[in-house]
């Protein structure tokens, strides 16, 4: 399951103020105090006007010609090799964060596009995008980030993962090194975690689909949200009787992980290849994209020191607020790509139901399910997701 949310953003003042400050000093977060604070207390400290919101009808009506001509501009994957190499380090609250920038230098048409930045889902990291980025970086600047726990990115131990966090940190990444208008594509939790960055956004003054808003530091910044790709998290939504039924089993299942011994040994079998490459096959439509480099995307992070740690954190972890909760506050335009073969949330599960129902009740949201496709849509057929993506995308710079 994909869902495409292109968000325009520099600065969010709760968050952005303490940045500067605190980068040398490790922060430990709480949930409850930062971004759900936000969302209760922001509307009280910025002015709130009504916003215009673009419809985003205009991605399903594009013209075959249209999708023809950029089938044609689909190009080649990168080679993880060269994503490694390439990549830098932003320190974030004293942590280290890997980070990814194609091309390095700008081409006229990316300088007029507003930036991309790529939030990978669970277990995941940059590599994953390698299918994706050289065809989006042709019209504009692409940007993807380790989540803290992922990738090559920091693995702190006792650090205590959540939803929040992972967009705290996407919202000061925005704010630190993208400094630009920049269109949000994720998958999975990294999906979730920045239409909560989204809906907090949204609390913020809007003009034609804009933010604009005061930073603590007296700049001006604008924020632009359009759309989402990715929302995943089985807790998240217990009102289906099927998850009901399943929650003494996810308690149980936590309870097992919070033993080290256990968590070592499932971690150890899980992050063999073998596993590794049957659970991929099992979520994946296109069983040709389950390749040796993609095993080895998920399993080489999985040895790092502190990985144990960070799985046992996050999927033990709470599950982050209610998608259903969170989208009606996000008023701009949301493209969703759903695989039809999604075993994880499937189109007919509570989740898949929920998003399936919203282009009859949002004027701003576009759903496209995709045949064939698994949970990963955009590295599983990176074809079908570019040829409803490319377009969209140039509609939203229109815009």
């Amino acid at each position: 399951m994909a869902v495409n949310l292109a968000a325009h953003h520099t600065f969010f003042p709760q968050l952005s103020s303490s940045s500067s400050s605190s980068n040398a000093q490790k922060l430990q977060f709480n949930p409850a105090s930062s971004l759900r604070s936000c969302l209760n207390s922001a509307s009280t400290k910025i002015p709130k006007n009504s916003i215009s919101a673009i419809n985003c009808a205009s991605a399903s009506a594009v013209s075959t010609a249209e999708v023809s001509a950029a089938k044609e501009d689909f190009l080649p994957p990168l080679e993880v090799s060269e994503i490694v190499a390439k990549c830098r380090k932003w320190v974030w609250r004293g942590y280290t964060i890997n980070y990814f920038v194609y091309p390095e230098s700008n081409s006229d048409t990316a300088a007029m596009n507003p930036p991309l930045l790529l939030v990978h889902g669970f277990g995941a990291s940059i590599a994953h995008w390698r299918r994706n980025i050289p065809t989006l970086a042709q019209s504009s600047t692409v940007y993807a980030i380790d989540l803290i726990g992922f990738g090559a990115s920091d693995k702190p131990a006792g650090f205590q993962y959540s939803m929040e966090v992972w967009a705290q940190l996407i919202l000061d990444f925005l704010d630190e090194i993208v400094q630009r208008p920049t269109v949000l594509l994720g998958n999975s939790v990294g999906s979730l975690a920045y239409v909560i960055a989204a809906a907090v956004m949204q609390i913020a003054d809007f003009d034609l689909a804009k933010i604009i808003f005061k930073a603590n530091d007296g700049e001006e910044s604008v924020i632009r949200v359009v759309g989402t790709y990715g929302i995943d998290s089985p807790k998240a939504i217990v009102d289906d009787w099927r998850i009901k039924l399943f929650l003494p089993l996810l308690w149980l299942v936590d309870f097992l992980l919070k033993q080290r011994g256990i968590a070592s040994y499932l971690f150890d079998r899980v992050r063999q290849r073998d596993s590794l490459r049957n659970v991929l096959l099992s979520v994946y439509g296109n069983k040709e994209s389950v390749d040796d480099d993609l095993v080895e995307i998920i399993r080489k992070p999985a040895l790092d020191e502190g990985a144990l740690d960070a799985f046992v954190s996050i999927v033990t972890g709470p599950p982050g607020p209610n998608p259903v909760q969170l989208i009606p506050k996000i008023t701009l335009p949301v493209l969703v790509l759903w695989g039809d073969q999604d075993p994880f949330t499937p189109i007919d599960g509570p989740v898949g139901k929920y998003f399936s129902s919203l282009p009859g009740q949002l004027q701003n949201v576009n759903l496209f399910l995709l045949e064939g496709v698994g949970h990963c849509p955009h590295d599983d057929r990176p074809d079908l997701v570019h040829e409803r993506l490319l377009p969209w995308l140039a509609s939203i710079s229109v815009s």
